[in-house]
């Protein structure tokens, strides 16, 4: 996985301790546009509602929200990956 991801953000000639430490950095700034990108979709008492749940850290009713409410929601997160994937390395990467 750590191979994967460094060579989809180009830092594959890294040290592997490097890479680890950019994977893990990455991770959670994708997590957090992932899940913005989501809320952005959903109207707001849809949010507060997501919000309980994500706060109680249920992943299966998280995802069965998401399911019911943005069916959409495993592509809108995949695109803001990407979206931060080609920001990363625009700016140069590592």
């Amino acid at each position: 996985m750590t191979k994967q991801m460094a060579a989809a953000l180009g830092i594959a000639a890294l040290s592997l301790e490097k890479q680890q430490e950019v994977i893990v950095k990455f991770g959670e700034i994708a997590l957090k546009a992932a899940t913005l990108s989501i809320i952005g979709k959903l109207t707001e008492e849809k949010r507060s509602e997501f919000m309980t749940l994500a706060d109680q850290g249920d992943e299966a009713a998280v995802k069965a929200f998401l399911d019911r409410e943005l069916p959409d929601h495993e592509t809108l997160a995949s695109q803001a990956v990407g979206e931060e994937i080609r920001r990363f390395k625009e700016a140069g990467g590592a």
